[in-house]
C-alpha cells in the first residue's frame, strides 16, 4: 500500500483513446518525469493538463494528463490517469515508462482493491463495480447501481447497529447491575428484538433472489422427447439457426446453448437431447445429461407434441419437474390435439400452446417466462437486493446462528454465552460490508477483477 501502482485501464487494442492509470503518494512526481508540458507538482487537483509523454528527448505521444490528488480521489491516494491515443505500441511504452520511474504494476482489482482498504467504499460496493462492468442487461446494470450507491449496505449496517444496541444493552446490565436507569434485557425482550432481525434478514433473503437471478442470469434448460421441436424454438428465441432442426430423432446428441434478453432480464437457453430410451451410447450421455440438468436449472420449459399422445418417457419427466419452476410448452398446435391438457396441469400449472412452425404463443411463452419469476415489472420495483453467493451465503449462516440463540435460550444458557453468539452474529454480518474480514477472502476477491480497475 505505500507503493505506487500503474495499469491500462482500458481494453488493449486498437482505438481512439487509451487511459493509464497511476495510484500511490508518488504518482504525480513519478508521471511529471515522463511528462512534456506544465510542471505537475504544481497543478491544482482535479485538473487535465495537455502535453507530451516523452522517453528523454523523443515525444512518445501526445497525451491529456488528468491530476486527483488525495484524499478526494477513487483509491483515497493520489491518482493520475493519462489519456493517449489508443494505439497497442505507445499505450504499452507508456506503461514502461512508469515502472521504469518507480511504479510498480497493478495487481488484477488492485485500484479497486486499495479504495476499499482505505475506506472509499465497501466490500458491496466493489463487487458492484464487478457487476457493473459486467452488465449484459440493463436490470443489471440498474442492480448494480443501486448496490454502488450503498443503498444496499445501508441496510446491513441498520442490522448491525440493532445488535449492537441489544449486546450493549446486556453488557451493561451485566457489567453495573446497580444502575436502576438502565433498561433491563429480559428474554422476552430480547427475543422480541432478535425475531425482528431475523425477520429482516430472511426478507432480504427472499427478495435477493431475484438479485441472483438478475445478475448470474435465469439458466433455462429445454426439454422434452425427441422432435417435439425443441431446437426449433431455441431458434425462434435467439432469432438464430443456433441449433440443427432435422425430422431425425436423436439430430441434438448434446447440449446447445444461447442467451436472450427479454424485457432487460438475461436468460440463459440450453437446448438438450431429445429424452427417450435409447441404445446408442452417445445419445445416451445425452439423454443422461439433460435428466441432471432438470435439477440443476432455474426454470424448465418441458416442450410437449400437440399431436402426440404422452408416453412413458413423458410420464417420467412430469414427475421430475413438478417441483421446480416450470412452464409446459405445447408444440405443433397449427396439428389436430391428441394431447390430454388436464393430466399435464397435475404436474405443472404453467402451460402456454404455441406452435413452431407459425411462430403464434411466441411472445406468451416470453411473458410466461418473466412471470414465473415474478420479473415482469422488475425495471419498476426498488432493486436494493443482494446478488453475490457470498454475501447471501453469509446471510444464511446468520439466520443459523439466530436459531442457536434461541436454542441457548430454551436451554437456560448463561446470559453472557448468550453475549457471544450475539457477537458472532455481530462480526458475521460485518463480513458482507467489509467491516470484519479475512485477508485471504479480500486477495481472493478482488484477484477476480480485471486488471487495470
Amino acid at each position: 500500500m505505500n507503493d505506487t501502482i500503474a495499469a491500462i485501464s482500458t481494453s488493449l487494442g486498437i482505438g481512439s483513446i487509451s487511459i493509464i492509470r497511476v495510484s500511490g503518494e508518488d504518482s504525480v512526481k513519478i508521471v511529471n518525469k515522463i511528462f512534456n508540458g506544465k510542471d505537475l507538482e504544481k497543478c491544482k487537483s482535479h485538473t487535465i493538463n495537455y502535453g507530451y509523454i516523452v522517453d528523454g528527448k523523443e515525444r512518445i505521444d501526445e497525451v491529456l494528463v488528468s491530476i486527483m490528488l488525495a484524499p478526494k480521489s477513487f483509491t483515497k491516494e493520489n491518482v493520475v490517469e493519462i489519456n493517449c491515443h489508443g494505439g497497442i505500441a505507445s499505450t504499452n511504452k507508456i506503461l514502461e515508462l512508469l515502472i521504469t520511474n518507480g511504479c510498480r504494476l497493478a495487481e488484477p482489482g488492485e485500484f479497486t482493491k486499495r479504495a476499499y482498504l482505505n475506506g472509499r467504499i465497501d466490500l458491496v460496493e466493489a463487487e458492484a463495480i464487478m457487476s457493473l462492468i459486467e452488465a449484459e442487461t440493463e436490470s443489471k446494470r440498474k442492480l448494480a447501481i443501486e448496490q454502488l450507491s450503498g443503498n444496499v449496505s445501508s441496510m446491513i449496517k441498520s442490522l448491525r447497529n440493532k445488535l449492537a444496541d441489544i449486546e450493549s444493552n446486556i453488557r451493561v446490565n451485566i457489567d453495573y447491575p446497580e444502575y436502576e436507569d438502565i433498561e433491563v434485557m429480559t428474554i422476552s425482550m430480547l427475543k422480541t428484538r432478535l425475531s425482528s432481525v431475523k425477520a429482516e434478514i430472511t426478507k432480504i433473503l427472499n427478495e435477493s433472489e431475484n438479485g441472483v437471478l438478475i445478475d448470474k442470469g435465469i439458466k433455462t434448460s429445454i426439454i422434452g422427447r425427441p422432435n417435439v421441436g425443441k431446437s426449433s424454438l431455441l431458434n425462434i428465441l435467439l432469432n438464430e439457426e443456433k441449433a440443427i432442426v432435422t425430422s431425425i430423432q436423436g439430430t441434438t446428441r448434446d447440449t446447445v446453448e444461447g442467451n436472450i434478453i427479454i424485457n432487460g432480464i438475461l436468460f440463459k437457453l440450453i437446448d438438450t437431447a431429445g429424452i427417450r430410451k435409447t441404445d446408442d451410447i452417445v445419445e445416451n450421455i445425452g439423454v443422461n445429461k439433460s435428466k441432471k440438468l432438470i435439477n440443476e436449472s432455474n426454470l424448465v420449459i418441458l416442450m410437449f407434441d400437440n399431436n402426440t399422445e404422452i408416453n412413458e418417457d413423458e410420464k417420467e419427466i412430469l414427475k421430475q419437474i413438478k417441483e421446480k419452476n416450470c412452464i409446459i410448452v405445447i408444440n405443433k398446435i397449427d396439428l389436430p390435439n391428441k394431447i390430454e391438457i388436464n393430466y399435464l396441469k397435475n404436474y405443472c400449472k404453467n402451460i402456454v400452446q404455441i406452435s413452431t412452425y407459425t411462430k403464434e404463443g411466441i411472445d406468451n411463452l416470453k411473458n410466461e417466462m418473466l412471470k414465473i419469476f415474478n420479473l415482469e415489472q422488475i425495471e419498476t420495483k426498488n432493486l436494493n437486493y443482494l446478488s453475490s453467493a457470498r454475501s447471501i451465503s453469509i446471510l444464511k449462516e446468520c439466520v443459523k446462528i439466530i436459531d442457536d440463540i434461541y436454542s441457548g435460550i430454551e436451554a437456560n444458557s448463561p446470559i453472557d454465552m448468550i453475549e457471544i453468539d450475539l457477537n458472532n452474529l455481530y462480526q458475521k454480518l460485518g463480513e458482507i460490508t467489509g467491516e470484519t474480514y479475512e485477508d485471504e477472502l479480500i486477495d481472493h476477491m478482488f484477484s477476480n477483477f480485471c486488471l487495470g480497475k
